[in-house]
């Protein structure tokens, strides 16, 4: 499974998955420890265009803030 985390927080979080044959791009949003941990899934689109407009309408980022997780 391949990831990408925003460079400016580490917070927002997109993963490729492949799922019934098709490859699903899923953003979400991960709460620091000291508010309990835990993740909240905002969306799953199935193109790179539609990751844009997720992207746009629950964050302030751009697939150029994104970096390849570690």
């Amino acid at each position: 499974m391949s990831e990408w985390i925003c460079a400016c927080c580490g917070r927002y979080r997109v993963s490729v998955e492949l799922i019934r044959g098709r490859y699903r791009y899923r953003l979400a949003h991960r709460y620091p420890r000291e508010f309990g941990g835990g993740k909240n899934v905002l969306g799953e689109v199935g193109s790179v265009g539609e990751l844009e407009d997720l992207l746009r309408r629950h964050t302030t980022l751009t697939l150029a803030d994104l970096r390849e997780a570690a």
